[in-house]
């Protein structure tokens, strides 16, 4: 089957398509080069979000908290102040969430979750 021609085939309006050509000119490509690089990225960075969120979803609520205040900058004593836990089981749990995700470090978590919206936990007691 035959592809239409034009910027309607992926649903682009026209601000759209004049967006996708003048970036394409910029960097010296096709439009339709740089579409099929955009459509590759964002589908590689779609299966990725939607992995992470299962990964998410088998975490226990306490894991969460965890994740949640790492990623908003507590440091594990004010995280065990605010859950009102002993440093040491932040340490624990910190420790078992890098294992459990494949990471080597706090800045690594909060890589994982950068650009996740976190704020909920900054309200709760």
């Amino acid at each position: 089957m035959k592809r239409p021609p034009g910027p309607r085939y992926f649903g682009l309006d026209e601000e759209m398509h004049m967006a996708l050509v003048e970036q394409a000119n910029r960097e010296q490509v096709r439009p339709e080069e740089l579409a099929a690089e955009l459509m590759r990225a964002g589908l590689v960075g779609r299966r990725g979000s939607e992995e992470l969120w299962r990964r998410w979803d088998g975490l226990a609520r306490r894991e969460h908290d965890m994740i949640a205040l790492t990623c908003l900058g507590y440091t594990n004593r004010q995280i065990a102040a605010r859950l009102d836990i002993a440093p040491d089981t932040v340490n624990w749990y910190i420790r078992r969430l890098l294992v459990k995700l494949d990471l080597h470090s706090k800045s690594e978590l909060k890589m994982l979750f950068e650009g996740w919206d976190f704020s909920g936990w900054e309200k709760k007691e």
